[in-house]
């Protein structure tokens, strides 16, 4: 079977590496890694290849930052083109982000099955373009791996038959599982102890600047007391110089370049508490039990709430200070790992895969 992975954000690729690797371990398909381009910072984009031990991508798109609308069917137009000539049996889309939904519509529009890792995750808010991308993409897949009951839930209320659906646990928890005894600190930062670590990028928080500029204010009060530390994302970091916000020299609140995996995975597995508005990072605080504000008013994953560690704080930003010293004195709320989260979801996909090879023959 000739298998296709399309590809194109850092959270694509955590997702993807265990299905290739678990892949090439159980079966002999032939696998092409399309890299649509749309993450195209070598901070951000190449050191994963390296770390998650990834091979350079067989085809890359080099579609670039855009407008949601042109960077989509950028992709369509580029990977049409390829799927008519390279003819696979099955194409594998991993997670929300434009590439996701580009390639889906693609692939529907000329009938060729496709599989959706990540599938049936729902905010229930159509303000968020991956909201839209989520709905199009498990609409349209032949295929849906859910990371968690709820969405299989979720699936089967939109009307989507059970047999396209296969509970199979979270891929991005195979790859921090694999490589969570390689993560330390980066050696700039080995003396810190206890400290806050933040992640942003989400439109809502950083495209207004009041917004982020009241974000900010409330990362610096509470640097006052523990150590900040904020990797800034190229987005965030442009917001920041196109409005000249105040940030105040303060060694306790430090704005970083953005990090590698294992970088990131160990500051996070040592943090005393994570600030975030993304999506991966509320499931790997779950796994790792550390105290998780998310910055934002919904999650596409409820049961980092409800059984783990996560906290939704909305634009309540003045709350930030006094949640993270409650966390903190409190040593955070008590979770339980969610079912299946236990660094085997590959290798569940990988066997529905061969059921599904057999079946074509």
């Amino acid at each position: 079977m000739k298998l296709i992975h399309v590809i194109g954000a850092r959270p694509n690729f955590m997702k993807a590496a265990p299905v290739w690797s678990a892949i090439n371990r159980m079966t002999d398909f032939n696998q092409i890694l399309v890299h649509t381009g749309q993450h195209y910072d070598k901070l951000m984009s190449d050191i994963f290849f390296n770390e998650l031990q990834m091979p350079v991508p067989d085809y890359n798109l080099n579609i670039g930052s855009d407008t949601h609308a042109r960077q989509t069917a950028a992709i369509m137009i580029k990977f049409e083109e390829l799927v008519n000539e390279l003819k696979p049996d099955l194409v594998l889309v991993y997670g929300d982000i434009n590439s996701t939904v580009a390639a889906a519509m693609v692939c529907a529009k000329i009938q060729i099955p496709f599989a959706h890792v990540e599938a049936g995750l729902r905010s229930f808010d159509l303000r968020m373009p991956e909201e839209i991308n989520r709905l199009i993409t498990d609409r349209l897949a032949d295929i849906l791996f859910t990371p968690s009951k709820d969405g299989d839930d979720n699936l089967i209320k939109e009307g989507t038959p059970k047999s396209k659906i296969n509970f199979v646990g979270n891929v991005m928890i195979d790859t921090l599982v694999r490589l969570l005894p390689k993560a330390v600190k980066p050696d700039k930062l080995r003396d810190l102890n206890q400290y806050v670590l933040v992640t942003l990028h989400r439109p809502s928080n950083v495209d207004e600047p009041k917004s982020l500029q009241s974000i900010i204010r409330n990362l610096q009060e509470i640097s006052k007391s523990i150590p900040v530390i904020f990797p800034v994302h190229p987005r965030t970091k442009k917001m920041i110089a196109e409005n000249n916000l105040d940030i105040s020299d303060n060694i306790n609140f430090r704005l970083i370049d953005p990090l590698g995996y294992l970088d990131f995975l160990g500051l996070m597995k040592n943090a005393s508490v994570v600030v975030t508005d993304s999506g991966g990072i509320q499931e790997e605080t779950t796994y790792l039990g550390i105290p998780c504000i998310t910055v934002r008013e919904n999650t596409e994953r409820p049961i980092t709430i409800s059984l783990g560690t996560n906290q939704l704080i909305g634009k309540d930003y003045h709350k930030l200070p006094n949640l993270v010293n409650t966390s903190i004195s409190e040593k955070g709320k008590a979770n339980t790992i969610p079912p299946l989260w236990d660094g085997k979801a590959s290798e569940r996909i990988v066997e529905i895969l061969l059921t599904y090879n057999r079946n074509l023959k």
